[in-house]
């Protein structure tokens, strides 16, 4: 299974569109948060399923959880924006939720950085950010490719 990973559109999601267009085969799409709305307007450009997370700038939206666990062949992926997490003072928090909650994946975003690591068995993946790239970073999206035996990260420079 092919998963685009996207996080702190901020309003900003044509450079989002753009890059996910020239991905062929893209079974889902997760947005995690920061600017939830925009999931709106992805899901206009697209013929497939988005889940999302809120983030630290979506205190409005009531209807859309903080954090979601999600399970593709087996594999148990969880996906939540990391302010709640402080994933910008390190992984520590996100790494003792993913191993509580017994996942492959941890997904976040909030610092703007884009990270791929993989520790204790748990892949850890943040997009970094498609609109407003932080720390010298380029903009970024991320892709999760899941199989019956493997699971496995990347990062897409946009």
């Amino acid at each position: 299974m092919k998963i685009a990973v996207i996080s702190d559109t901020h309003g900003h999601v044509q450079d989002s569109i753009n890059a996910l267009n020239k991905i062929d085969g893209i079974d889902l799409i997760i947005h995690l948060g920061d600017y939830s709305k925009d999931v709106k307007d992805i899901k206009e450009a697209f013929d497939t399923t988005i889940i999302n997370v809120k983030g630290n700038c979506d205190h409005y939206d009531f209807d859309t959880p903080d954090d979601n666990i999600i399970e593709i062949k087996g594999k148990k992926i969880f996906m939540s924006h990391g302010d709640l997490y402080r994933v910008k003072h390190g992984l520590n928090d996100i790494y003792y939720k993913a191993k509580e909650l017994n996942a492959d994946v941890a997904l976040f975003g909030h610092s703007h950085t884009s990270t791929l690591i993989e520790h204790d068995g748990i892949l850890f993946l943040n997009p970094g950010s498609p609109t407003l790239p932080r720390a010298g970073t380029s903009k970024s999206i991320g892709m999760l490719y899941v199989d019956d035996n493997n699971v496995r990260g990347e990062i897409v420079t946009i």
